[in-house]
């Protein structure tokens, strides 16, 4: 069947010369069927058996029998039309006769289906129209044809139409009607060419002789047909035309009103003059609708003109149990009211509004239920104003038709917005709500979701050990549910290893690896799963994780396949920080390095994502860099208000998510700092213990002098005897007391309940009890163990 289609000629095929080898063992002959009026191919005819009992008579049987369907075909033509035909050939006949017809190049060889449809339309339209005479068309790539009506009647008194075509080189041709004794049998007065209105068609040709061509086909019967089965077939066309616009401009977003302004923007003026979509709140927020005879939310609403007193957009309207609407919706049914002016039920809804209504024109209605999958989502209403015309039975059709695939769409963007909703619930529950208290950064933050959903960018500030901060900025590769979990995970992976005090190098390591572990655990999985699912595979993270200490003004940073940051200084300058570029997390098997700078007080760190410097319209790295660094030059900024100014470098509609976090740098004032070295000698303990409580008396923190007096003889005492040399003791006053013992010994202390035999492991134990926390960190030449305790005793 498929090679008869593409070739269209009688085809025989046997054996192996089947594309599939389940047909191997079979023998087929096909044969066209063409519409006897027209020629078109309009089905195949097969003829199948077993390749054994294969003959080449299948192929005459096949044709034989598509010819006997065509002939059937004809048969079924009507008297009327038959009658038609008969009379135009007869007029065709004499017109040769006469020397009208001059044969030129076949049109088949310059025509293809979509001029044929073109020529079909505007034959249509003549024939609707009752008029006689020539009108030009225009085709496609500069031709033009030209298309000529003649009256046509039967003996028997059928009268009709019959449309011929040319297709000149160029210029028009001058087509010379038949006499009108010489078009039929019976004569009619041929009248002069008038204007057809058709959409493809221009102002007929004159009556004037315009230039002859040099070459032209020779004119061929297009149609023959009555007015009033011309403009059947005209509106018919339209409907179709319509029903083609409607699935090409409705559904175009996965926005539930925008779709439902579609619907009614297709619908006006074409087959109504009013289109209104009520949805229950249910579907516009993406819900699954229970039941749909409550209050109903007008999604969209177009009319030709204003001052119908029809409900606007936006209106809440509960219907009462009389109205179409209301028993559209209850019966599933569509309900047509073809004389508002007699429906009752109609007005009872509000009869104030109602003869208003009735007094701007409006005078016919049909309600279509609005459903898919088997569950109803609203009701549309269509309303004639200008169109004198009321809604018939035939128009029912069409409305459910339009309505129909109006509700798939709606449908489609309803389970959008709800997959969005709930993607975009999950990204906020693990976005960070707040920033935490902390006294090492002044810090605002935005983030902007992408509009072809959630993503998974992130940024978080924690605080850590020392009074320092840990700044970090992520993004996920990859959109949906899927990219917030693998957000959430890493974010909460970040989190961790920060409360372990790791090493800014050591925390990227430690999240390639956990991406990696990530890839291996979807490789793992079913490969139909991510199709059943519609998860998207993630391939990748990038991280920007920097710490930042207060007491030294420098900052430790590492990037994984992440934008550098942007550092601008007090007085405005701005530059990006020349990190190593480290590989984007999940690649495996590279280091990380770091680099450190030392930030001067009051600078502004600025972290973001790529989607701020890459974005529609801007895919250049540099350019947007440029840009973002001409908006950041300014000086005496805040965070915040740094914030808003980038507000407006961010794109309305961002193909990608955007995370920005700006942090505004503090230092630790000198006289909030207390170091001392102390020797690796037992005696020096009760001396360093009473400078440590003489440093609190400055501070005025007394109330804190006996936590704080049992907290350093126990930190320095174990550092004395279990640690190395250098010992270094140090005291923060922060938002918090912070008491810090250094050694050069990589040993960590660990907590444990001492037995009553025991001689010690009561000192640390005795420590965790009196402070707030406590902790150990490492660095490259030993540990750092550490306590915080609040500046108001509890």
């Amino acid at each position: 069947v498929g090679t008869v289609l593409a070739t269209r000629r009688p085809t025989f095929v046997t054996g192996r010369e089947h594309f599939t080898d389940q047909l191997g063992g079979l023998a087929c002959a096909g044969a066209p069927v063409r519409d006897p009026l027209s020629g078109q191919i309009i089905g195949v005819f097969d003829l199948t058996g077993l390749s054994s009992h294969a003959d080449s008579s299948m192929l005459t049987v096949a044709l034989e029998a598509a010819r006997g369907i065509e002939q059937r075909l004809l048969q079924r033509v009507t008297s009327r039309e038959r009658a038609l035909l008969q009379a135009f050939h007869e007029a065709r006949r004499r017109t040769i006769a006469n020397g009208g017809v001059e044969a030129g190049v076949p049109a088949t060889e310059l025509l293809d289906r979509h001029d044929q449809r073109i020529l079909e339309e505007s034959a249509a339209a003549l024939i609707s129209s009752g008029r006689t005479g020539l009108a030009e068309v225009r085709l496609p790539r500069g031709r033009t044809a030209v298309l000529l009506c003649r009256p046509v009647t039967s003996s028997c008194g059928v009268a009709g139409f019959a449309v011929e075509a040319a297709l000149p080189a160029g210029v028009l041709r001058r087509l010379t009607p038949a006499a009108p004794e010489a078009a039929s049998p019976v004569a009619m007065p041929c009248r002069r060419p008038a204007v057809v209105s058709t959409p493809r068609m221009a102002t007929p040709a004159t009556t004037g002789p315009p230039a002859e061509p040099s070459a032209c086909t020779g004119p061929w019967l297009l149609a023959v047909g009555e007015p009033g089965i011309g403009r059947l077939a005209v509106r018919a066309r339209e409907r179709l035309g319509l029903l083609y616009d409607a699935g090409a401009c409705v559904g175009t977003t996965l926005d539930v009103t925008r779709t439902a302004e579609e619907l009614t923007e297709v619908a006006v003026p074409r087959f109504a003059d009013f289109a209104a979509v009520d949805l229950p709140m249910a579907v516009l927020l993406g819900e699954e609708p229970i039941r749909v005879d409550g209050p109903l939310r007008r999604a969209a609403i177009a009319g030709v003109h204003e001052g119908s007193y029809l409900r606007p957009a936006g209106d809440l309207i509960t219907y009462v149990a009389s109205t179409p609407q209301a028993r559209s919706l209850m019966s599933e049914e569509l309900v047509l009211e073809p004389e508002l002016a007699k429906a009752t039920g109609w007005v009872a809804q509000d009869p104030v509004r109602g003869e208003k209504i009735l007094a701007a024109g409006v005078h016919s209605l049909i309600t279509v239920p609005m459903s898919a999958r088997g569950t109803v989502l609203g009701v549309v209403s269509f309303y004639r104003s200008r169109l004198q015309e009321p809604f018939e039975e035939d128009d029912l059709s069409l409305a459910e038709e339009l309505v129909a695939r109006a509700g798939v769409c709606i449908d489609n963007a309803r389970r959008f917005t709800r997959e969005r909703a709930v993607a975009l619930a999950l990204q906020r529950s693990l976005l960070p709500r707040g920033l935490p208290t902390q006294y090492a950064v002044e810090a605002a933050h935005r983030y902007l979701s992408a509009r072809s959903g959630v993503g998974g960018d992130w940024f978080d500030v924690i605080p850590l050990s020392g009074a320092r901060v840990a700044l970090v900025v992520g993004d996920v590769v990859g959109h949906g549910l899927h990219a917030a979990a693998t957000m959430g995970r890493l974010r909460t992976a970040v989190h961790n290893f920060s409360s372990l005090d790791l090493a800014v190098d050591e925390v990227l390591t430690q999240l390639d690896d956990l991406v990696g572990q990530l890839h291996l655990d979807q490789e793992e999985a079913e490969t139909g799963s991510r199709e059943e699912t519609g998860c998207q595979e993630i391939i990748g993270a990038s991280c920007l994780y920097a710490v930042y200490d207060p007491t030294t003004r420098c900052c430790t940073l590492a990037r994984a396949g992440h934008p550098p940051p942007a550092l601008v200084l007090p007085d405005g300058t701005v530059e990006y920080l020349e990190l190593p570029a480290g590989p984007p997390l999940g690649l495996g098997g590279q280091p990380f390095e770091t680099a450190e700078v030392e930030v001067p007080e009051g600078s502004l760190l600025v972290l973001y994502t790529d989607g701020l410097i890459e974005h529609v319209g801007n895919r250049d790295v540099e350019l947007g860099l440029d840009r973002l660094r001409r908006v950041l030059a300014h000086r005496g900024r805040t965070p915040e208000q740094t914030c808003r100014i980038l507000d407006a470098l961010l794109p309305a509609d961002p193909a990608d998510d955007i995370a920005v976090l700006v942090a505004r740098t503090r230092a630790l004032d000198a006289g909030q700092v207390a170091t001392w070295d102390v020797p690796a000698e037992p005696a020096v303990v009760s001396r360093i213990r009473a400078e440590a409580i003489t440093r609190l008396t400055q501070w005025g923190l007394e109330e804190l002098a006996f936590m704080t007096e049992l907290t350093v003889s126990e930190l320095v005492t174990n550092a004395i005897r279990y640690g190395a040399e250098p010992i270094t003791l140090r005291l923060l006053r922060d938002r918090t007391l912070i008491c810090e013992v250094s050694d050069g010994s990589s040993t960590s202390p660990h907590l444990r309940r001492a037995r009553t035999t025991d001689e010690g492991g009561r000192g640390l134990y005795m420590v965790a009890q009196l402070v707030q926390r406590w902790g150990t960190r490492y660095g490259a030449h030993g540990k750092v163990i550490w306590t915080e305790q609040p500046l108001t005793p509890l």
